[in-house]
């Protein structure tokens, strides 16, 4: 296995939990209630010695208490379960604005002092530590990727149990108990979350345990899953598979050993419950379980005052965020922050020095054991480079022997071979995770050596192909899903690689913008962040080949999104735009390599001609972009009338084509090629990209440069602005045109014809000389349309066009021939 077995897992206890372990957990409680007290109040004298004045108390008043009560006690079970059954354990902090209970939990097990030595264990370091946060230059308010132990920041909600389960994929040892939020629970990808324990195989796989954290509000209103009635409450969990425990406290004056005791007696049943599924698991005789779960009822805010000026604030949507907003400015709420604190007796947590006392973590788990040490907290410690296959052995051959352009292959069938072999030599590191698409993309190749992962009835081969209850395909129809699943598998040090519709990688825009956020944290702040496997996101289907789905299909998008990142020279984003079969491996073996990145491959599926070999493909990848000289007419610079320039694999064909036509009426020109979309980023934004000598000789000091992209043509003008000659580009993208129709069509109304780009290139170069041609280039674009309304298809001249470099006089056959075998595997 990749990740480590920590600790002896998936043991019974076999006795009651000692009451030295619950005196533990109860200090731990009131620790972290005044360590998290702390964070959102207090700027100087964190042990409140005299005097103790409201001059003590930060001027803005920013995080959240709500939920934190309910956090540190969860936590602090937790804990004591680790430590007890050695047990190895991630906890995922689903609620968005506990951050400081999870700050708390790593200064109390020692983590934060290890990884920030300036945060030490006396009253000095306790005052840095309750000043930083949400504090300028300080750290964040959520459970962010600067606290050792988180994997899931929270700032954004509905993917807790996404993270959880992504994270005990192949990961047999690992137990994740899983805390989400009622607040979170009302999104639709938490809702979609429960889904996922249809998806898991306890043999191979660790265990997720739900904790609903039910505490009744949200900012403002109720939550819908605390007023519903029990019944219907467990009848929906039930449902979804669970076997729901329901856990009541505080609520009443119940003494708080006995309601330790009550959890902690909860929480071992339900652990042994669990180890019983493993050891079933293991007979490989078993059928899905009712997978246990806890819904977790306390007030919101709870041992917070249980009133404020008369209000009621403990139990309310009051004690959302900064109960005591006013603790600074006036005296009376000053007073009820300070009994506050003292209710929960720090002179018996903190010795003199302001260091934890020994008793409040004498229970807690050591070394790696500890919920901010655990390797799969910080999956760089533990991942292991992919054993990838040649890449040869997958290339597009003919190219080098029938010419360039040859053929029509599926490009991303090839990278479907690719990463079936990836999986044969990484058979529990590498998964392909896909919204019902893998086949649809071209992936199926992976069957070959696997199944997809499903464990929610099976009725046979004939109707369930390729279905098992462990495999290492992973399929739901939920995007949500599948980049959840992807990003706590990568951030527990495994790689992967999904595929999507295009217009669909919509739907998880602010998931990616979030990872993204993520990684820009770990590269600029956070060195003991080791690096991970990158998110490698494959988009096919994409704008230009969706006109059998329609307008609604037709959006490239995306790329918008992700351009949004690259700044600072962080490199955490990559989009690349690989022309053919061969562009598209090249492309792939740099995403399987790389770390602390999300690359955004566009690729379509349809069969279309291979420009480059394999070798040339890696060649042009080095630099991003490149010119294709054996494409190009003219000898140098100087003698360019017109750059023709493309990135994509649809406006690479098209402006092909277009490079024919010119030819032929003797226009000089030369094909540039961009397959690293960044890479043509202005060099003083981006310190990888081209210098501006690479990018002058590619594209010219001064000729009319016509640019054929894959989406929005604006990205594009938004990349090049400082760079030289930038006022010369003409750039033709996707236009917000479409229908269901024909790819001609499709092309056509979004102005990336072949005949249009010709026609614009020709106006570029001399629209007086060329206007007869121009005017024969317009008729004949609406001819061809008007063919496609009369016949149903394309016009030849479309369809039947092959770049005239490609050799006619095959051996044992024709071109026609060579294009109907082209996407068979020829190792």
């Amino acid at each position: 296995m990749t990740n480590p077995v920590i600790g002896t897992p998936w043991k019974k206890l076999g006795r009651p939990v000692s009451e030295e372990a619950l005196e533990g957990v109860d200090k731990y409680w009131r620790a972290a209630n005044y360590l998290s007290i702390g964070q959102i109040y207090l700027r100087s004298n964190p042990l409140m010695k005299a005097p103790f004045t409201r001059d003590d108390v930060k001027y803005r008043l920013v995080g959240h208490w709500g939920t934190t009560p309910g956090l540190n006690f969860l936590i602090g079970h937790i804990n004591r379960l680790i430590a007890d059954h050695q047990q190895n354990t991630v906890i995922i902090m689903g609620p968005g604005h506990g951050g400081p209970a999870g700050t708390a939990q790593s200064y109390l097990d020692g983590t934060y002092t290890e990884y920030y030595p300036e945060i030490t264990h006396d009253e000095a370091g306790l005052q840095k530590f309750f000043r930083q946060f949400s504090y300028p230059g300080g750290i964040p308010s959520h459970f962010a990727p600067e606290t050792p132990g988180s994997i899931h920041e929270g700032g954004e909600l509905g993917y807790a149990l996404s993270h959880a389960y992504g994270a005990v994929m192949n990961n047999p040892s690992l137990f994740v108990p899983a805390i989400v939020g009622d607040g979170e629970a009302e999104t639709g990808p938490l809702a979609t979350g429960w889904q996922s324990n249809k998806l898991v195989n306890p043999r191979t796989d660790g265990i997720v345990l739900p904790i609903l954290h039910l505490n009744g509000y949200k900012i403002a209103n109720p939550t819908i899953l605390a007023r519903i009635s029990d019944e219907e409450l467990h009848d929906f969990f039930h449902g979804m598979g669970y076997e729901p425990y329901e856990f009541v406290a505080g609520f009443d004056d119940e003494d708080h050993m006995s309601i330790h005791r009550r959890f902690a007696d909860l929480f071992e049943s339900i652990f042994d419950e669990i180890c019983d599924i493993k050891a079933a698991a293991n007979t490989n005789d078993m059928e899905r379980p009712f997978y246990p779960m806890i819904i977790f009822r306390t007030p919101k805010g709870w041992t917070c005052p249980k009133f404020i000026d008369g209000n009621k604030t403990e139990g309310s949507w009051r004690a959302h965020q900064v109960p005591l907003a006013s603790a600074r400015d006036t005296e009376e709420h000053f007073q009820v922050l300070k009994h506050w604190l003292e209710s929960y007796k720090p002179e018996e947590l903190f010795d003199e020095n302001g260091a934890v006392r020994p008793e409040v973590t004498a229970f807690m788990p050591k070394g790696e054991l500890r919920i901010g040490q655990n390797p799969n907290a910080n999956g760089g410690r533990i991942l292991k480079p992919l054993n990838l296959p040649k890449l040869d052995d997958y290339k597009v051959e003919g190219v080098e022997k029938y010419g360039h352009g040859w053929g029509q292959t599926e490009a991303t069938r090839r990278l479907g071979d690719y990463a079936r072999d990836i999986i044969k030599l990484n058979p529990d590191s590498f998964r392909i995770f896909g919204p019902d698409e893998t086949a649809s993309n071209r992936l199926q190749a992976a069957y070959e050596v696997t199944n997809k992962q499903w464990d929610a009835g099976y009725l046979s081969e004939m109707t369930d192909a390729h279905m098992a209850v462990t495999g290492q395909v992973t399929e739901q129809l939920s995007e949500h899903q599948m980049e959840g699943f992807v990003e706590g598998y990568v951030l527990t040090g495994r790689h992967a690689l999904w595929s999507s519709y295009e217009s669909f990688v919509h739907v998880i825009d602010s998931m990616l913008n979030q990872h993204a956020k993520w990684l820009e944290a770990t590269v600029r702040h956070i060195p003991w962040r080791k690096p991970i496997a990158s998110v490698n996101l494959l988009v096919s289907s994409h704008v230009w080949r969706q006109d059998h789905n329609g307008f609604s299909h037709q959006d490239p998008g995306v790329i918008d999104i992700l351009l949004n990142k690259n700044f600072h020279n962080d490199h955490v984003v990559g989009i690349y735009l690989p022309a053919d079969g061969n562009s598209l491996l090249a492309v792939s073996e740099k995403a399987f390599k790389s770390t602390n990145m999300i690359n955004a491959i566009v690729s379509g599926k349809q069969p279309a001609p291979t420009w480059l070999s394999l070798d040339e493909a890696r060649e042009e990848l080095k630099k991003g972009a490149a010119e294709w000289e054996w494409a190009s007419n003219a000898k140098s610079n100087d003698e360019v009338q017109v750059v023709l320039a493309s990135a994509g694999d649809v406006p690479t064909q098209e402006i092909m084509a277009t490079a024919d036509k010119l030819n032929k009426l003797g226009v000089k020109f030369k094909v540039v090629n961009v397959m690293d979309l960044l890479s043509i980023q202005n060099a003083s934004e981006n310190d990888q990209a081209l210098s501006d000598e690479e990018f002058t000789q590619l594209f010219t000091a001064d000729k009319p440069v016509l640019f054929a992209y894959h989406a929005y043509a604006r990205e594009i003008r938004s990349l090049i602005w400082d760079r030289p000659n930038h006022d010369n580009f003409n750039v033709h993208g996707y236009e917000e045109e479409g229908s269901t129709t024909t790819p001609y069509d499709m092309v056509r109304v979004n102005e990336m014809d072949r005949y249009e780009l010709t026609a614009e290139a020709l106006r570029m170069v001399d629209a007086d000389k060329f206007a007869d041609e121009i005017n024969k280039l317009e008729k004949f674009r609406e001819e061809a349309f008007q063919f496609a309304v009369d016949n149903g298809y394309d016009h030849p001249d479309y369809t039947d066009w092959v770049w005239p470099g490609v050799r006619t006089d095959l051996e044992g056959g024709n071109v026609a021939a060579a294009i109907n075998t082209a996407g068979d595997n020829e190792k």
